[in-house]
């Protein structure tokens, strides 16, 4: 299906008041607003760390709302298992006497799941969201079954206290369309979530879109059109991480130990489609693409031992990566 000009202002004019009906809840986080929703449009899944406190939950509850999508929140521990996150058989007797295997769904069946502090769980149960979030299927038992439509799964962390946490393995973290990094209120803001947090007033949030107007919008996302030259430039960024290539830059060389998969071009070209939509545009831009690169590649470049002794993090290289990158050119 081919949607016209119109259309796709028309959409962007909704999207925008799906933004302003969070922002009427959520203070500032203007970036983690719109690059959880680029994500949710492209139909994937996006990491959000920050401290505790920054409202990481709320924003999740919070966009489950507007678009009228069905939330459940898994708060993950050492001791949560992976039939705790899928479910299970159990016997369920019948009127007749006789008794029968029943599946009771776990928490992964919904349309938006929050996997808060991921990364205290254990690697077993970490591993019981791979399929769910690659194939949007969970088997158990030899039986598979299908995820809700649509389905995102936004999993927050922590980066400060780590003791009893589980990195997320390399896997598990291409997994995620994006990792965001949640920001700290400036002192206007944090005067303005006082008002809203202490004071007798609720805010009532209205429902922007309908489950099946949000599928709609996703279908619209991957026919916006992307030119050649834009889709060789976004692959000139993602070749350029790897330090083994010819023609990789000195930090490259020096500080990463292994560059970005095919996945993370995937996530540039599909985030940078989500943010044209959102503009009212039908094509994406270079800026585009220097905008989302960064959410896109900051989990999937691993720093070698000088890297990480240095104190280097992955957006500096970013940064390098992307001044060193003329449009149509190698680096």
């Amino acid at each position: 299906m081919t949607y016209t000009a119109e259309q796709y202002e028309q959409t962007s004019k909704q999207l925008e008041q799906v933004r302003r009906e969070i922002g009427r809840y959520i203070v500032g986080q203007d970036e983690t607003i719109d690059f959880t929703l680029y994500a949710i449009l492209a139909d994937g899944h996006a990491l959000l760390e920050g401290l505790p406190g920054l409202g990481k939950t709320m924003l999740i509850r919070t966009i489950s709302e507007v678009l009228d999508l069905s939330f459940t929140r898994i708060q993950f521990t050492p001791d949560l298992m992976p039939a705790d996150i899928t479910g299970t058989s159990i016997i369920e007797r019948m009127p007749d006497g006789t008794s029968q295997f029943k599946f009771k769904e776990g928490p992964i069946f919904s349309q938006m799941v929050l996997a808060d502090e991921i990364n205290r769980a254990t690697p077993k149960t970490q591993s019981a969201l791979l399929e769910a979030m690659g194939e949007k299927t969970v088997t158990v038992l030899g039986d598979t079954k299908q995820m809700s439509k649509p389905f995102f799964v936004l999993a927050t962390q922590n980066p400060i206290e780590m003791e009893g946490t589980y990195p997320l393995p390399e896997a598990q973290m291409d997994r995620f369309l994006c990792k965001i990094q949640v920001a700290t209120p400036t002192k206007k803001e944090l005067i303005e979530i006082m008002k809203r947090t202490t004071g007798v007033n609720k805010t009532v949030l209205e429902k922007k879109l309908s489950t099946n107007q949000l599928i709609e919008i996703q279908k619209m996302v991957k026919e916006v059109i992307i030119a050649d030259d834009m889709l060789e430039y976004a692959a000139d960024l993602v070749v350029a991480t790897h330090p083994d290539q010819e023609d990789a830059p000195e930090i490259v060389r020096q500080y990463v130990e292994y560059g970005s998969g095919p996945r993370g071009l995937q996530s540039i070209i599909k985030l940078a489609k989500s943010r044209a939509l959102m503009n009212g545009r039908f094509h994406v831009s270079i800026a585009d693409i220097k905008t989302v690169v960064k959410p896109a590649l900051r989990h999937r470049l691993l720093l070698n031992y000088e890297g990480e002794a240095s104190g280097l993090k992955v957006d500096d290289i970013v940064d390098q990566l992307l001044e060193a990158l003329q449009q149509g050119q190698k680096v």
